[in-house]
């Protein structure tokens, strides 16, 4: 709700077209999400404006949600309505959550299932990426957002259904809005082109991009920017001064100097943003405090990688 991107919406969970993920009774109570707790805070947010019960929050201590801990939260909530969430790009690491295995137990617990694509959605553009999303066809709805890996403006999110009669609980009729009359006369149905009605038209950037890049020219930038962060975790390794996180999945590089404690980690960072050299984000893990590079220019060449790496040597505490 408060991320523009991220348009997460839970609808209801009988309207649907996959017959096969609806149980035979309808469960009681309330919808009930369920998450890891590497899923975006918008999820949380959004059950909040929505007057659901706050999600379940399922641990993820490797990262991403494990299948096993998903099915023991599904288990314990058998007989009420569920909505399982599933990551594909966190925030914190760019990690994927093992889709077509979420896929499988939710369809096994008749709960909807919503995948978060915000961050690694764009891999669909590329031949060599694509398949690290595996199973997204598999969800009731999805949340894809280009700005990041689609280089759009900050608002540039929606909500990608299997089909469109997925949407019919969201078609309402306003007579100030969208009269039949009007409607059948020409004039725009402000209700029936966004989910949020005075939204900006923000798809026209989109559709720009497409139409002028291509599928194949969103797919260079996609691979250009995963090999970058590919190559700038190569030069962490490299240097014995620092210490990479994890090899990236996606375009996000987390590492630190050697050594260094959460303070250390918080100040470099703080330093370098103050002096205006490098912005770093930060992410806590069960390891502790490390700096996040999000890689996103896809222009970006090894010594613009050798620059940061040197300003972050550069301002550790000695």
């Amino acid at each position: 709700p408060d991320h523009p991107g991220r348009p997460h919406i839970c609808t209801h969970p009988h309207t649907t077209t996959h017959p096969h993920h609806v149980p035979p009774t309808a469960p009681a109570g309330p919808l009930q999400v369920v998450c890891g707790a590497n899923a975006h805070h918008s999820i949380h947010r959004a059950a909040w404006l929505l007057g659901l019960p706050a999600p379940v929050t399922v641990p993820t201590p490797d990262g991403t949600l494990a299948p096993a801990d998903l099915a023991a939260a599904l288990e314990r909530l058998d007989g009420r309505p569920l909505l399982a969430v599933a990551t594909a790009g966190t925030t914190d690491s760019g990690a994927i959550d093992p889709l077509p295995a979420l896929a499988d137990l939710a369809a096994a617990h008749h709960a909807r299932f919503h995948i978060d694509a915000a961050y690694g959605g764009p891999l669909l553009f590329s031949d060599a990426h694509r398949h690290l999303l595996t199973g997204l066809d598999r969800a009731h709805t999805v949340t894809l957002d280009l700005h990041k890996l689609g280089w759009q403006p900050v608002a540039a999110g929606f909500l990608a259904v299997p089909d469109t009669h997925d949407l019919t609980p969201l078609d309402h009729r306003a007579d100030y809005l969208n009269a039949d009359d009007d409607t059948e006369a020409g004039l725009p149905d402000l209700l029936g082109r966004s989910l949020r009605t005075t939204r900006r038209p923000d798809i026209l950037k989109i559709a720009v991009t497409l139409k002028a890049l291509g599928r194949r020219g969103i797919a260079d930038l996609v691979d250009r920017t995963v090999k970058a962060a590919r190559t700038l975790a190569d030069l962490i390794e490299a240097r014995p001064t620092l210490e990479l996180h994890s090899h990236p999945t996606l375009t996000t590089v987390l590492f630190r100097p050697h050594g260094a404690d959460d303070t250390t980690v918080a100040t470099i960072r703080r330093r370098l943003l103050h002096d205006g050299r490098a912005v770093l984000g930060r992410a806590t893990t069960p390891t502790g405090l490390w700096l996040k590079a999000t890689l996103l220019n896809p222009h970006a060449h090894p010594d613009d990688l050798h620059t940061l790496l040197d300003l972050v040597e550069g301002h550790t505490p000695r």
